[in-house]
């Protein structure tokens, strides 16, 4: 007889367990199966996992996407171009997507494009 004393929940999966559990149904000699039964977990919850991993959808957990870049500024005596308030600047995002921007564009509104198209 089982006696079940309170609500069965699913279990949580933190981030570095299923990177941890991925990379172990990638290691030589493993499986998908054999990583389920060790480790009590559906087979089709690692394959999911594992489509996300290489599809870039489950990463580890730290943002690649944008570096931090430190432009100085232009010494005195120095000026831009003819045309280069209109200069511009084209960002191609992973999935071939590309956004062109001036140097007129408004940069908080270029951060929440970006942050848009990366949903």
């Amino acid at each position: 007889m089982e006696i079940i004393t309170g609500v069965e929940r699913r279990r949580r999966w933190s981030l570095e367990e299923k990177l941890r559990l991925v990379a172990e149904c990638d290691a030589p000699g493993s499986s998908v199966t054999r990583v389920s039964r060790q480790h009590d977990i559906s087979r089709a919850l690692l394959w999911t996992w594992r489509r996300q991993f290489r599809q870039g959808e489950l990463g580890d957990g730290t943002d690649r996407g944008f570096l931090a870049v430190t432009i100085p500024a232009l010494p005195s005596g120095l000026a831009l171009p003819d045309g280069g308030a209109d200069a511009g600047l084209e960002i191609v995002l992973p999935d071939g997507l590309h956004l062109r921007v001036t140097a007129r564009t408004d940069l908080d509104l270029v951060a929440r494009v970006l942050t848009l198209l990366r949903r």
